[in-house]
């Protein structure tokens, strides 16, 4: 029952012999303190029911929100350990498999090399995929982490890498204006990081024009022993399977890149600006400066190997990615920003919002 519903059965119920009471006491106090009673009482009975029926909204709630499920390597895990561990998952899951119907679970495949779209086709067309993960690898150079939605394969890639490559273009773009807009006297630094901004970003656009070899991994749902099928083809690293997921909205995936064989760590960058004197050690972890407002943005989510955040909306250390992050900090399928990546700066956590039509930025 409603709380409006509970109300007025109480007005039905209780008005009609009041009125009657009152009719029959006429004026004087007794009458006054009738009424001042039952205004009490009425106050009380809509503070119970408020009560009552929040105590129900509670209990008929969504008690997973909030709660973000992580899946992939977080900064300092052992590569090979995070390799087999995800093996003996895999072989557990088959030795018992799910007992929901159809017995499809979710699962991170991560490749040993970045491949092209088409290359994808005989090792995972055979499932259902929910997206990819897709990179310019560049030597010595951060680049953005890019979520591409695809359903089909290859087709949705194809179409997700040249919308990719249209939105490097206008970011490259942006970056040489905002150069070409500094005084002549202006910071040497920040003139830098827009130049290596535009370059990269156009190097990226002239990639994922190309159609690169990219991608580096996918998140699919398919049965254990079909799964067991895709962790045994060449080319496939490690199938980390996810029966504790059931909404990708409320899920980080973070794979290791191809290049990342040890342990999971930021890899080097050539455009991070010198350390300065007093570092302890390796490059700054001060947030790099807003293009737009010259102060200092946020660390950006989106780091290959978080347990992230969506988000979480909320994500964890980077265990390779590259250094520099992005004030644009997902790419979608959707037409995307035409603000640029921020320069180079150490980037901390990498959150797959798990919002699906996102992707992440990081260079």
């Amino acid at each position: 029952m409603r709380a409006g519903d509970l109300l007025r059965q109480l007005d039905r119920r209780l008005l009609p012999p009041l009125a009657r009471s009152l009719a029959r006491l006429g004026q004087g106090q007794l009458r006054m303190r009738v009424l001042t009673t039952a205004a009490l009482l009425s106050s009380v009975a809509v503070l119970v029911t408020a009560v009552w029926a929040a105590d129900r909204g509670q209990v008929g709630g969504d008690p997973t929100v909030g709660e973000v499920t992580r899946v992939g390597v977080i900064e300092g895990e052992s590569i090979p350990g995070y390799v087999e561990s995800s093996r003996t998952e895999l072989k557990a899951l088959v030795d018992t498999p799910p007992t929901d119907p159809g017995g499809q679970t979710y699962a991170l495949v991560t490749l040993s090399a970045y491949l092209a779209p088409d290359r994808l086709t005989p090792i995972i067309a055979d499932v259902s995929v929910s997206e990819v993960f897709a990179r310019v690898p560049l030597p010595q150079t951060q680049t953005e982490l890019v979520r591409i939605p695809a359903m089909r394969i290859p087709d949705d890639v194809l179409a997700g890498m040249r919308k990719v490559a249209e939105r490097k273009d206008r970011e490259a773009a942006d970056y040489r204006e905002r150069a070409a807009g500094l005084p002549a006297d202006g910071d040497p630094e920040l003139r830098r990081l827009y130049d290596t901004g535009a370059q990269v970003a156009l190097d990226e656009a002239t990639a994922y024009g190309e159609l690169c070899s990219c991608v580096y991994a996918a998140v699919v749902r398919a049965t254990p022993s079909a799964l067991d099928r895709i962790a045994a083809r060449p080319g496939v690293r490690a199938v980390d399977p996810a029966p504790e997921v059931t909404r990708l909205d409320r899920a980080v995936f973070t794979p290791p890149l191809p290049e990342q064989l040890d342990v999971a760590h930021p890899p080097a960058d050539a455009g991070l600006p010198v350390p300065s004197a007093g570092a302890t050690g390796g490059p700054s972890t001060e947030p790099a400066p807003n293009p737009t407002t010259g102060s200092p943005l946020p660390p950006t989510q989106a780091s290959p190997t978080v347990a992230p955040s969506v988000s979480p909306t909320t994500f964890e250390p980077t265990t390779g990615t590259p250094s520099i992050p992005s004030p644009t900090p997902v790419v979608s399928s959707q037409p995307p920003s035409p603000v640029p990546s921020a320069p180079p700066s150490l980037v901390d956590d990498y959150l797959v919002e798990p919002t699906e039509g996102a992707l992440v930025a990081a260079r």
